[in-house]
């Protein structure tokens, strides 16, 4: 077997159709960017501009938008060796509208059902995914057959290395916010890093208050729980008792839509690295910042130089 990855993900792929006009309903936009998408792309896409050996697991249609996001993947450093088509199944499309500095209504087509979610156990690399330093997953993996039980059995494959559940609640996914907790807690008990808005955390322990979540997650069995909270900036806490309570740094927002994809690239890099928490938090924050002053998701990722001119510079100039 080949030196193990850094970085694998699982979970959705996507294109992205973003207008290219800012503070414009969408029925009035006139153009529009590509751009690959999906959260567990994204993420694999940030790590990789890192400086991260990254893969991710994943499915397309079997149609132009499916060979452009293979094509993607390989320009971003991404190894898409388990990025598969699907027959029958369109590879799904993402509209937003962008009225910055802080509303991006999301349009998923993802209809009659996301090839992502027809992952099944026994097409996946279980050897490989025990391998990796850094298994990175979604709960948007959770949602539906067999995708679910195929993420649940390479959460099971895993005995060592970090294991992150990227809690991704997307409500239109799911017929009911109840449902989704039995399959969260499941997961939970297998990761060692939950990462998560303030929603995503409710929907998993009930708690929305950023340190009782977090003392929830940890509770829950994994040994690191970060809480994002947009404006308030960022809550991160480990069973060893360390906490870090990081500001968000200053930048005039165009879309936030990818910011936190960024977060958690930069995450894996800084665990990856050996750094402590703080520094660890404060990275990806930049990392974050970065992106939601651009328009793009995907290519928006920053390399190691950003990161650390904003360090620098204190905010996004």
């Amino acid at each position: 077997m080949s030196d193990p990855y850094d970085v694998i993900t699982m979970g959705r792929i996507g294109v992205d159709l973003y207008p290219l006009q800012t503070g414009v309903p969408l029925d009035e936009v006139t153009s529009f960017g590509k751009f690959l998408g999906g959260s567990a792309s994204n993420v694999a896409v940030a790590a990789a501009r890192l400086g991260r050996r990254v893969a991710v697991v994943t499915r397309t249609g079997e149609d132009p938008f499916g060979a452009y996001l293979h094509r993607a993947l390989r320009e971003f450093g991404v190894d898409d060796r388990w990025v598969r088509a699907v027959p029958g199944l369109p590879t799904p499309v993402t509209f937003c509208e962008v009225f910055p500095p802080d509303d991006f209504p999301l349009y998923f087509y993802r209809l009659p059902k996301a090839p992502d979610l027809e992952m099944g156990e026994n097409e996946l690399d279980l050897d490989a995914i025990a391998a990796a330093r850094i298994f990175w997953m979604t709960g948007t993996g959770l949602c539906a057959e067999p995708s679910r039980s195929a993420t649940l059995a390479a959460l099971g494959a895993r005995t060592a290395g970090t294991t992150v559940f990227d809690l991704d609640w997307r409500p239109m996914f799911w017929g009911d916010p109840a449902e989704a907790r039995p399959h969260y807690t499941a997961a939970l008990a297998h990761a060692t890093v939950a990462v998560g808005n303030t929603d995503e955390v409710e929907i998993a322990t009930g708690c929305r208050e950023p340190a009782a979540a977090a003392r929830a997650l940890l509770d829950a069995g994994v040994e690191l729980a970060v809480v994002k909270q947009g404006p308030e900036g960022v809550l991160a806490m480990n069973r060893a008792g360390d906490v870090a309570e990081v500001p968000p740094l200053p930048v005039t927002v165009l879309n936030g839509l990818g910011a936190g994809d960024a977060f958690g690239g930069a995450v894996c890099h800084g665990l990856l690295s050996g750094w402590e928490l703080e520094r660890v938090m404060r990275y990806a924050n930049a990392a974050g910042a970065i992106v939601a002053s651009r328009l793009e998701c995907s290519s928006a990722m920053p390399f190691p130089g950003e990161v650390a001119s904003v360090l620098d510079a204190g905010g996004v100039l």
